[in-house]
């Protein structure tokens, strides 16, 4: 309908219109956007192809009937101090006057009046009804509309219901004249002067701008216009008006009024769902910020086990030192000829060699490394805590923020994501069990020790291992005294005994170190991997959303940029028509 009467440059303005539309669209579907949103950005589109809309809103009982009736010339609308408007009215040119329902907030009513060939006028429920229903129906139509002439009543001008709905309106970026109603009921034109004043500072201060402003007496016009009272046509101050909307909102205003419609609409949008887009990706910066400051804290924690590590397996090589010292010691005070007789007692110098070399070794080497293995099960403990902790306080930072309540499933998945994420890494704590967790890294050290201690480990303790390992060397300390007959023990023959002896012990602690520090070593290295590989896996559907999320976000960003940056272009085309 609209395109039958452009011109070729207008022709081409509303192809660019409908192409912006339709890019916004896309991207606010891609985006997830509220579905009364695109519903609105679709409807929009869709006034293109019918006649200019004028939709009348104002408060109940502010005389918006009777001005519609007033305009057309003829009692069409019922009138009343109630709520009388409970549906949208579309009037619309027809033969006759009539009234279909086209569903259950909305009629259309026909009327055979000159002006309604070129205009749909909507009459609204008012914006105050009691019916809240009334109020949603005004507020979702406002959209659709190419110019909005907003009633308020002389005698309670700007209410704050008023204000709120032309904040709105202002919002949708409509075109927007004030009619000031009921000027019959104020004294004098002073009095008329002073309200105008006052909707017209009003009406500065909330939408930026100064409007058109009609003060009129509805009932006065549509009395005059039917009993052809010229005088009380004029005292209704209704002409003004009517000129307006006739000769101001003529063929070319009208078709520019129409092309900036869906612009406005479309520039509201784009705007919300960057000003969305840009509170998530600030929300997901904070995210990242929470992830890289636990990837920070995996980091020290792997550095900071690694140094304690090197420090408390030292405090088990020195044991074995000290074991090593005694050893040669022994060797040194034992095996020389004045000691002959003793060296002959094969018993006594093996008890002598577990009593002063092996000592209480395995008691304390087993200490060690109980206090080892305590110190990782509590540190890996500790760091769990630490994510909780994280997870919990990020979730408390941001219980009552919403961010994009225009499109739930970022808040749905984002919230369902941390508690899920919080819940692992709580119930992880909740279930860890130092004990067991101490046992099981006992067992495995021990099973280490084992492969080459015995053959079988059973259920004893490192300890006896150990203690089969220190004996095992005095056995074959003694073992070097075999020879058994004091005639081979010669004046050169116990320096080389006792040199080979200490050989021998050298090189059984140095397996045995070898042995316990590799054990103890890579299973270290397990449990650490493994405690931050397992915190990773924990956070890893939370990190994978907060990356993914950024980049879809940042890539509509871009798509909203670019139709905000075409829509602006297309505004200043417009207006020059």
């Amino acid at each position: 309908m609209l395109r039958r009467i452009l011109n070729r440059n207008q022709d081409e303005l509303l192809a660019e219109n409908r192409r912006l539309v339709a890019d916004l669209q896309q991207a606010l579907t891609r985006f997830d956007a509220a579905a009364e949103d695109q519903a609105t950005l679709q409807r929009s589109a869709l006034q293109l192809d019918e006649l200019f809309l004028l939709v009348v809103a104002g408060e109940f009982n502010a005389g918006k009937s009777a001005f519609i009736n007033a305009l057309l010339g003829s009692k069409i609308l019922e009138e009343g101090v109630t709520p009388t408007t409970t549906h949208v009215h579309i009037l619309k040119h027809g033969g006759a006057v009539s009234s279909t329902p086209v569903d259950t907030a909305l009629d259309v009513i026909t009327a055979p009046v000159e002006l309604l060939q070129d205009i749909n006028i909507v009459d609204t429920p008012g914006t105050n009804a009691i019916h809240r229903e009334h109020e949603t129906i005004t507020r979702e139509f406002v959209p659709r509309s190419d110019l909005v002439l907003f009633v308020t009543s002389a005698d309670r001008p700007f209410t704050e219901s008023e204000r709120a709905f032309l904040q709105g309106i202002r919002d949708w970026g409509k075109k927007i004249v004030i009619v000031v109603n009921k000027i019959d009921i104020l004294e004098t034109a002073e009095d008329v002067d002073r309200v105008l004043a006052f909707v017209a500072e009003s009406a500065r201060t909330l939408l930026g701008f100064t409007p058109e402003i009609f003060p009129v007496a509805a009932r006065l016009a549509l009395r005059g216009k039917t009993g052809n009272d010229a005088a009380l046509l004029a005292q209704s101050r209704f002409e003004p008006l009517e000129r307006y909307i006739v000769d101001t909102l003529d063929e070319k205003e009208r078709v520019r009024l129409k092309l900036m419609n869906p612009l406005g609409v479309a520039e509201h949008l784009a705007k919300r769902y960057l000003e969305v887009t840009d509170g998530r990706l600030g929300l997901l910066k904070e995210d990242f910020a929470a992830i890289e400051d636990i990837e920070r804290q995996m980091t020290l924690f792997k550095e900071d086990m690694q140094r304690e590590f090197r420090f408390r397996l030292a405090d088990v090589d020195n044991v074995l030192h000290e074991f090593e010292s005694r050893g040669m010691n022994f060797f040194d005070d034992t095996m020389r000829i004045a000691r002959v007789v003793d060296l002959m007692n094969r018993s006594k110098m093996k008890a002598d060699f577990e009593r002063v070399v092996v000592a209480d070794l395995p008691q304390r080497i087993e200490k060690r490394v109980t206090e080892i293995i305590d110190w990782l099960v509590s540190s890996e403990l500790r760091q769990w805590q630490a994510v909780t902790e994280h997870l919990a306080l990020r979730r408390q930072q941001h219980a009552d923020r919403i961010v994009g309540q225009v499109g739930r499933s970022f808040d749905y998945d984002r919230s369902r994501l941390l508690e899920s994420v919080g819940r692992t890494a709580q119930r992880s704590v909740e279930t860890f069990d130092r004990e067991r967790e101490g046992n099981r890294l006992a067992d495995s050290v021990k099973m280490a020790v084992a492969t080459t201690a015995i053959t079988e480990a059973g259920a004893i303790g490192l300890g006896v291992l150990l203690t089969h390992v220190a004996v095992t060397a005095a056995a074959d300390f003694t073992g070097i005294l075999a020879a058994g007959t004091l005639a081979v023990l010669g004046l050169f023959i116990i320096p080389n005994r006792r040199h080979d002896a200490k050989k021998d012990l050298r090189e059984k602690i140095e397996a045995m170190r070898e042995q316990l520090m590799t054990s103890l070593t890579g299973q270290f290295d397990r449990e650490v991997e493994g405690s931050l590989r397992r915190i990773d896996e924990a956070i890893g559907p939370y990190t994978r959303f907060v990356r993914a999320e950024r980049e879809h976000l940042q890539a509509a960003r871009g798509e909203l940029n670019a139709v905000t940056q075409g829509l602006m272009k297309l505004r200043g085309r417009v207006e020059e028509l």
